[in-house]
């Protein structure tokens, strides 16, 4: 199994910048792709940004210019910078990770508990 953490959410104003972070622990032979997903209220949860072991990156396109993915292959971990926030980025935000568990064995996903971002004044 692999155990994900989240940390960094909080309230902001709009116009201001948080950086979430993920951090892996468990078994982990291989994490192929590490995303952020976020879930409004009354919405369903939706892609923000993704990135692959090789570094190809994906983004929503309601956050393309403001948000940035990083991710540390090494150390399992990954980041979310996340600058001019608007209202509507308020969500709870999880960290999605495809994962071989161990080697040979079945890839799964795996998810994060979520953490909450507000952006209000």
């Amino acid at each position: 199994q692999v155990q994900l953490v989240e940390s960094g959410g909080g309230l902001v104003q709009p116009g201001g910048s948080l950086r979430l972070s993920c951090a892996a622990s468990g078994n982990i032979f291989r994490i192929y792709v590490m995303a952020w997903y976020r879930q409004a209220p009354g919405k369903q949860r939706e892609l923000v940004a993704s990135k692959t072991s090789d570094g190809n990156t994906n983004y929503a396109d309601s956050v393309k210019g403001r948000f940035a993915i990083s991710r540390d292959n090494a150390k399992n971990t990954m980041s979310l910078q996340m600058n001019y926030l608007k209202p509507e980025d308020t969500a709870v935000y999880y960290c999605f990770a495809d994962s071989e568990p161990i080697r040979g064995e079945a890839r799964g996903d795996f998810w994060g508990q979520g953490t909450q971002v507000t952006v209000s004044s």
